[in-house]
């Protein structure tokens, strides 16, 4: 009954988490590995923790009391852990515990030092590190101090960061149990950190060693810096050796204490550069057997390492998989389509199977492999030219890769690299009726799927689903089409790149193409402005509105003075723009039409900060400040050497312009409306599962693949279990920053403007809408907590064209994810807002309510004082 109390290290592995904890379990692990030294000890198991817990039954209100407070609520938090800890502190260890620990102490060596360090059941998972969340304690000596330090690992569990961090993490405190894992000390000549993958780029073939004299603890406290070490294919590739002054040694009766260190040896390396080499040798055979990267502290002793802990490193993003050994360089599809959080499964395989290219998977993102096309000069210039023009920071990493000479093989000519990067020539006829022709094609092609698609269902509604797909892709892929839209594009960089040339006129075709016609993301802003007249007359309306929460609201305004009207004029918006939302491209994600309060803060916006008329108004405005560029711009052509030419080839540019630019947008809203039929029809067959005892809830199938879906159909069966790894593991993405382009060796590699002709400390971004604001800036990270005013600058991560009905209220804008031609550029230009994209970390560098001065025509911020 009492050795379950207490197990030897010997006795556990990886699999026994509930038992003793993340590190004891690790621990075990380790010792297990052939060639891994680790110092002798044992765990007291969660058995015990249970077992104290159960002796104070006022901890059960405590804990209800810490589950219902607010992350955010620091005081609250730090009062009731504080009890909680005195609490659990305070219990006797009953006797025969005490028992079972002082025989584990007397096989080891009952006067020896130990290490007792708490093991907590939710720390060291995959997707969630805990590092530095409990406690540990150093140099214990005797059987008394032994039993009161592992009372004090059981109390660490409510530590105030331990409390706080499971809260925002969403993990329930009665689910987390302690385990305590004493271990005999070890005297170290150094010791340190082994991470087997770099943990600053990701890079999984180059393992980074931290190293420094005496015990680990003088690094991990930040007390002195580090000797740092780089090794790649089994030598040190890259070293900087600190100064260290200052070291944690042990003290004979037991504790430890800081020392100064000889001068004569500040200078030195902690580790030769053979024994640096050793040590990443067993951090591979370490991280083969835990299948992950690891995060290793490690000490050597008489020339010999010994490891006292290995856990995965969850901040690596992970490499998409491929089944070969061979290099691969990837690219970033969030960044292109504006939308870099995590998608769920349905919506990753929903987005690969309607997508032009094969498509990867990793993180919750997806990528595209672009390596054949890098492989041969041909396609390779292509790929860069237009990778450039849309983001310069993804051109400048995938230079940076091809810096590498050995990192992409080289092809002859003509590799199957699938299409080719431009599209197809923009050779057609610079004609309105094209793009008329083009969109009534796609509103017939998605008439046809929501006539085609109500009869369908069950496995029967999968086959119809696989039939549209690739009519969806045969509507993407219709020539006419892209030329349209590279005719459009084409145009535009023309424009600017000869007027620059000819005239000395940065970014002129920003101004001509305002209020361009047929631009469904643009005329989506301008259509909730008439919304707002029609609401704006009606207070009772507008006082409703303010107090909105329940998705049902449309319904009941028609009780109102007034209502009848606005509940139409809401209606008919959401009939026309209801499939759109914030990250579109993911089917999971709530429509409009699904989660109408999304767009009442804005409403309310534009309410409050317009006069009726206000849409139109702005729309003619733009049309006559476009009017008078072009007649500007041809005028002063005119006036040069060869000017009627020039000014003939402009004119003919701007025509196309106007003519095929607004096109732009139109694809994405007809992939986003075909979406939203697909996704009303699965979730009616994930009603009938839920109906059917299969499934607890419908947006359960958000959390597998389509392919799994249907099984699920098919089969009436599904694994509870998978839905919850799936859950986990979205959670986890969360936390992950995807990178622009990614290698198979696990490398981010992030690119970098190269810029001299910018202030310093200012913000530096991609010009995307000329001009130049200055205002107060919002950072706003959800559209539904819009609160803006006139002559407000938006800052936010991405926008896509769900975002657009706030441009109108907004003055200027700066995003950290953008290119030339993305969405949220296009809509800039088309409302004249200065606007700078793919400005790093903008969200985090600029605060809300900051004056900032957005120089749109060059391409930085700044941040006033």
């Amino acid at each position: 009954m009492t050795e379950r109390y207490v197990l030897d290290l010997q006795e556990v592995d990886e699999t026994q988490v509930a038992v003793v904890g993340g590190k004891g379990a690790h621990l075990g692990g380790l010792s297990r590995i052939e060639g891994i030294r680790v110092p002798a000890g044992f765990c007291v198991t969660t058995d015990a923790f249970r077992r104290i817990m159960a002796k104070a039954p006022s901890l059960d209100d405590r804990l209800d009391q810490l589950s219902r407070l607010n992350p955010d609520d620091r005081e609250a938090i730090r009062t009731l852990s504080a009890q909680i800890r005195r609490t659990v502190e305070g219990i006797a260890v009953p006797d025969d515990l005490t028992a079972a620990i002082t025989r584990a102490l007397t096989r080891l060596g009952e006067q020896a030092a130990y290490a007792v360090r708490s093991s907590a059941t939710a720390e060291d998972l995959p997707t969630a590190s805990f590092a530095g969340q409990q406690d540990t304690y150093l140099n214990v000596v005797g059987p008394t101090a032994i039993l009161q330090h592992v009372s004090r690992c059981w109390a660490s569990l409510f530590t105030e960061r331990a409390v706080t961090y499971r809260q925002r993490n969403g993990i329930d405190h009665r689910t987390v149990h302690m385990a305590v894992v004493v271990q005999r000390m070890v005297f170290p000549h150094a010791s340190g950190i082994l991470f087997t993958a770099d943990p600053v780029t990701g890079n999984r073939k180059v393992a980074t060693v931290d190293a420094g004299f005496g015990l680990g603890e003088a690094l991990v406290s930040g007390l002195v810096n580090p000797d740092v070490f780089k090794v790649r294919h089994g030598e040190v590739v890259a070293k900087a050796i600190a100064a260290k002054q200052r070291a944690v040694h042990a003290l004979p009766t037991g504790g430890t204490q800081e020392v100064a260190i000889d001068s004569r040896r500040q200078e030195q390396p902690a580790l030769t550069d053979a024994q640096v080499v050793r040590l990443v040798q067993l951090g591979r055979r370490i991280e083969a057997h835990f299948g992950r990267p690891q995060d290793i502290e490690w000490c050597l002793v008489d020339d010999g390492f010994q490891i006292v802990q290995s856990r995965p490193i969850t901040t690596l993003f992970p490499i998409p998989e491929t089944g070969d050994q061979e290099n691969h360089v990837y690219v970033s599809v969030g960044h292109q389509q504006m939308m870099t959080d995590p998608m769920k499964p349905l919506g990753l395989s929903m987005w690969q199977l309607t997508a032009m290219v094969a498509m990867h998977a990793a993180g919750g993102r997806l990528f595209v492999d672009v390596t054949r096309r890098l492989a041969s000069p041909a396609s390779r210039a292509g790929l860069l030219d237009v990778m450039g023009r849309g983001d310069p920071l993804v051109r400048d990493a995938l230079e940076t890769v091809l810096d590498r000479d050995d990192f992409v093989p080289s092809l002859p000519d003509a590799g199957p690299g699938g299409p080719p990067t431009g599209g197809a020539s923009a050779t057609i006829e610079t004609d309105p009726a094209i793009v008329t022709e083009l969109i009534e094609r796609s509103q017939v092609s998605i008439a046809a799927l929501e006539r085609d698609i109500r009869t369908k269902t069950g496995p029967a509604l999968f086959e119809f689903l696989l039939k549209a797909f690739a009519e969806h892709k045969r509507v993407l892929s219709d020539p006419l089409s892209m030329q349209a839209i590279m005719a459009g594009m084409e145009a535009t960089w023309w424009l600017n790149d000869t007027l620059q040339e000819w005239l000395g006129e940065k970014n002129a075709a920003d101004t001509l193409t305002l209020s361009a016609p047929d631009n469904v993301t643009s005329e989506m802003g301008l259509a909730l402005l008439d919304v707002a007249d029609v609401i704006r007359p009606h207070s009772e309306v507008v006082a409703f509105l303010q107090g909105v929460e329940d998705e049902g609201f449309v319904d009941e305004l028609a009780k109102l003075a007034g209502g009848t009207e606005a509940r139409d004029a809401i209606e008919a918006y959401l009939d026309r723009y209801g499939m759109r939302c914030v990250g579109e491209i993911d089917i999971t994600r709530p429509r409009w039409r699904e989660r109408p309060t999304t767009l009442v803060p804005v409403l309310l916006d534009n309410v409050r900060n317009f006069e009726p008329g206000a849409a139109e108004r702005r729309f003619e405005q733009g049309r006559q400040k476009a009017r008078q560029k072009e007649q500007d711009v041809l005028s002063r052509l005119r006036a040069l050497p060869d000017g009627d030419r020039k000014a003939g080839e402009a004119k003919r540019m701007i025509d196309r312009v106007r003519t095929f630019i607004g096109y732009r947008e139109y694809p994405k809203y007809a992939i986003v409306s075909r979406y939203f039929v697909y996704k009303q029809a699965l979730l009616e067959e994930a009603e009938r599962l839920v109906q059917a005892g299969v499934l607890p809830e419908k947006e359960d199938i958000f959390y597998l693949t389509f392919q799994e879906l249907h099984d699920v159909v098919r089969s009436n069966q599904v694994n509870d279990r998978l839905i919850q790894q799936r859950k986990d593991a979205f959670r986890s993405y969360h936390a992950l920053t995807p990178p622009r382009v990614l290698t198979s060796d696990g490398e981010a590699v992030t690119g970098a403007y190269r810029r001299d002709d910018v202030p310093v400390g200012a913000l530096i971004g991609l010009p995307v809408s000329a001009g130049t604001i200055e205002g107060r800036a919002r950072v706003i990270l959800d559209i539904a907590e819009a609160d803006l005013e006139a002559g407000d600058i938006l800052v936010t991560t991405f926008t896509d064209p769900s975002w657009s009905p706030l441009f109108v209220a907004v003055a200027g804008l700066v995003t950290e994810v953008g290119g030339l031609m993305t969405h949220g550029a296009v809509i800039a230009r088309e409302y004249g807002l200065p606007a700078v994209v793919g400005v790093e970390r903008a969200t985090r560098l600029i605060r809300d309510g900051q004056r900032i001065r957005v120089h749109g025509t060059d391409g930085y911020v700044e941040i006033l004082p």
